[in-house]
């Protein structure tokens, strides 16, 4: 059995509890490399199996698994974050589902979760943004035309931009010709939840700079809009659901 395990944004203890357990009881560990906190593999018991995948190919992932299941062992891939985002994990388990080999899903906390969180920030505020557009920069893995960084950041909703630390340059460049003004509210979280964290409140007009006065060029989340801003405090419509004038199924407001 194959089990894809998100090991959270960063910090050891933001794993879910059942991942920690699937860890606890793995044969064998393939872990996403410098990207997942090592503290997480003090979890493997004594004589499990552990490989870093940052030094292999998919097929030597799953060389790695197919032993394992052919020895009826149980298998942890460790990816970071929540698998489902930017995890790689589609391309795996269609090879699973050729061979036969049965696996499930943990989810994990995203960086971007854990990143919102460090900046305690609401990325859907109402009457600022309602959209979460969760992106990266086209660079040597391109993304399909149809979704360029700059038809997306046309909408002006919130962005999370991951993947793209080293080229917020160009990040600048197109979120400008999309019409977002100069001023406009930006954050970058280096490490999100890690020790290291390193959180950058910016603008658009600034991000360039920001991101090279701390010297960050890579493992760093790129939020953008109006929601962000630390400047926004009451610039937003109140929760109708905790509005005293608001009737739901479980509390009578006083429009009724």
């Amino acid at each position: 059995m194959v089990y894809f395990v998100g090991a959270g944004s960063g910090a050891a203890d933001l794993i879910t509890v059942r991942g920690q357990k699937l860890l606890m009881q793995a044969d064998v560990i393939v872990y996403a490399g410098s990207l997942v906190n090592p503290q997480l593999l003090l979890c493997a018991k004594e004589g499990c199996e552990i490989h870093d995948s940052s030094r292999m190919t998919l097929e030597q992932v799953m060389d790695v698994i197919k032993k394992a299941e052919q020895e009826g062992k149980m298998t942890v891939r460790l990816h970071t974050g929540d698998p489902s985002i930017y995890g790689a994990i589609r391309e795996q388990m269609d090879v699973l589902d050729i061979l036969g080999i049965p696996y499930e899903v943990c989810p994990g906390v995203s960086s971007f979760c854990g990143a919102a969180a460090s900046l305690k920030t609401e990325l859907t505020l109402p009457g600022v943004s309602q959209t979460v557009i969760i992106t990266r920069m086209a660079g040597r893995t391109p993304v399909p035309e149809q979704e360029s960084f700059q038809s997306l950041a046309s909408h002006h909703a919130t962005m999370a931009v991951f993947l793209s630390a080293g080229m917020v340059k160009e990040m600048k460049e197109q979120l400008l010709l999309a019409g977002y003004e100069p001023d406009t509210p930006a954050a970058i979280v280096y490490k999100a939840t890690w020790p290291e964290e390193k959180l950058i409140r910016c603008t658009v007009a600034t991000l360039d700079e920001a991101a090279a006065r701390e010297k960050i060029r890579k493992t760093a989340l790129i939020f953008i809009g109006r929601a962000v801003g630390e400047g926004n405090r009451g610039d937003y419509e109140r929760s109708r659901l905790y509005a005293p004038d608001f009737t739901t199924e479980y509390r009578k407001g006083t429009d009724s």
